[in-house]
């Protein structure tokens, strides 16, 4: 086996692709009420409109656990672990920690996505890939960080305050005025996520994000992604839309976000992400 490529559940990777490139996810925790289920593993059914419902990082053991089982399916050439950006997640720092613990430390290399959903999961296809040429480590690596560089990551929701009662995003109410009114149109910038404007119809909100993933894209090519909670329509209406205006267009995903990206974008949340220049 070539060097292995890791990441966590909240990538959204589908698990065709992950299961074809050897990819291994280690899973995000939501917690509701009592009970800790694991994304990607337990059934998960729950009210993403709840204030009771939460999520929590993988643990530094949890990390540790598979970073090794991928370091011995590798035959000791190396691991590339790719997570959630720090700025929104405690997973880096956990998988910090468990490589510290490792007898092997220097055969993982740890790489901020600086982004979430799919702008972790393209990343990871762009290491994958490498990987699957026999690339030693460094290349491996080098193509993550390279693709985590370049991408770029835009939603729309339909509110922010539970991305602000969980931290995600500082208040900003008085940019949007009555949210009640307005859409929001949220960007990740160096792993953070900010407000980038405000449209006054969920139509206009969809039609920004767009022109913003088409001006990210480039004229070069790239590799385009589109994730929804509980919007398939839109989002396929969108990934069409991207498809024809992005010259040169190299790949386009479409996948739900997962629950824990989920519990903070709440229904309807619609995401282009994008990578200039592709992922391999």
């Amino acid at each position: 086996m070539p060097v292995v490529v890791v990441t966590d559940s909240s990538a959204s990777l589908p698990a065709d692709l992950a299961a074809e490139l050897g990819v291994l996810a280690v899973p995000l925790h939501i917690l509701v009420d009592d009970r800790e289920i694991r994304e990607g593993v337990d059934e998960c059914d729950i009210d993403y409109s709840s204030s009771t419902v939460t999520t929590s990082a993988a643990s530094p053991g949890d990390l540790k656990a598979v970073y090794e089982q991928a370091l011995e399916l590798s035959g000791g050439d190396g691991v590339v672990a790719v997570h959630i950006s720090r700025q929104l997640s405690g997973t880096w720092e956990a998988g910090r920690q468990a490589v510290r613990d490792m007898d092997a430390a220097d055969k993982v290399r740890l790489v901020d996505s600086l982004s979430a959903g799919l702008g972790t999961g393209l990343p990871v296809l762009a290491a994958a890939r490498r990987a699957r040429t026999g690339a030693p480590l460094d290349i491996v690596y080098d193509a993550a960080v390279a693709a985590a560089s370049r991408g770029r990551a835009f939603i729309v929701v339909n509110r922010t305050e539970q991305l602000r009662r969980g931290g995600r995003l500082s208040s900003a109410a008085a940019f949007f005025g009555t949210e009640l009114v307005t859409k929001p149109i949220l960007q990740i910038v160096d792993g953070r996520l900010e407000l980038r404007e405000k449209a006054r119809t969920r139509s206009k909100a969809f039609a920004k994000l767009v022109a913003a993933a088409v001006d990210a894209a480039g004229d070069d090519g790239a590799t385009v992604a589109v994730q929804h909670l509980g919007a398939e329509e839109a989002a396929n209406t969108i990934a069409g839309q991207l498809r024809d205006l992005i010259p040169g267009i190299r790949e386009l995903i479409v996948a739900e976000f997962g629950p824990t990206l989920g519990v903070h974008l709440g229904m309807g949340a619609v995401g282009a992400l994008v990578v200039p220049g592709g992922c391999g």
